[in-house]
Parts: C-alpha cells; structure tokens; sequence
C-alpha cells in the first residue's frame, strides 16, 4: 500500500486493518508519534491526516490510502506548525515532554481551521491528557501562536 507521510510517498507492506501508528514507527522509524493508551483517548498518537487531528492508535492503514498524512517530524514546516512549536518553546510548555508531540499536532490543526480561537474553542480542541498537569501552560502557547499569526 502507498502511503503519503510528511510529503514522501512511501511503499509499506502491512495489512489493511494495521494501526497507522505501527506503520509510522515500527515500519517507517518515524518515532516522534508516541503511543500512550492504545484505545484514542489520550492524544498522544496524533497526526494530523489531511489536516484533520487523528488518533493513529485506532486508525487503520487503509482508512489513510489517498490522503495526506502529516507527523510531528514535519509539522514546522507548516507555517502554523512552526509558530506552534515556537510558542511551546517560548513558554516551556513540556515537563516530561511524552504527551507533547500529539499537543502539538492538536494545536496546530485548530489553529489552521481557527486562527483565532476562542478559550471555549482552545478547550473543546484540546483533549489531549497531559500527566503533568501543563495544561495551563498549553493553552497559554496556543493563545501566543494564535496572536502571531
């Protein structure tokens, strides 16, 4: 199956059924995708799949055929990925930092799709659990990367 990634066309041999993010660490090596619950509930496995957040925990290989898939290993070169990131070093948002490339993804992707968002709309798209608690912190990053843009 051809799978588009970061703007690569890559050829991977796995079944149909495969979770997209087995596929883009075990098979692709790309390992800033973490895997935290397995079940799409903390956030940590998030890609961005034609522009939409997605648990890649849950989602099959196939469901992907076609479209655009993007990681945390590409997500400045996205100009909104860019300031994302920027803000999150600006505000030293990580603590233990293993949660933080899915917060990243998910910060992003609201961005694109609302440049300025509301605290309202800054909470319903960030779902992602943070064990440390920055949650504060992220909020505050993605107010700062929605003011520079």
């Amino acid at each position: 199956m051809d799978l588009t990634i970061n703007g690569v066309t890559h050829s991977v041999e796995a079944e149909a059924d495969t979770p997209l993010l087995w596929v883009i660490r075990d098979l692709l090596g790309m390992t800033g995708t973490k895997y935290g619950c397995g079940v799409a509930q903390c956030g940590a496995c998030t890609v961005l799949v034609d522009g939409q957040a997605t648990r890649s925990c849950v989602t099959p290989l196939e469901s992907v055929a076609g479209q655009s898939v993007t990681t945390i290993e590409a997500i400045e070169q996205d100009p909104v990925g860019r300031r994302v990131v920027e803000a999150w070093v600006t505000g030293q948002v990580a603590q233990c930092g293993y949660c933080q490339s899915g917060q990243v993804m998910a910060a992003t992707a609201l961005l694109q799709q609302t440049p300025q968002p509301s605290d309202e709309d800054i909470a319903a798209a960030m779902t992602n659990l943070c064990r440390c608690g920055t949650y504060n912190a992220i909020a505050a990053a993605v107010r700062q990367a929605a003011a520079q843009g």
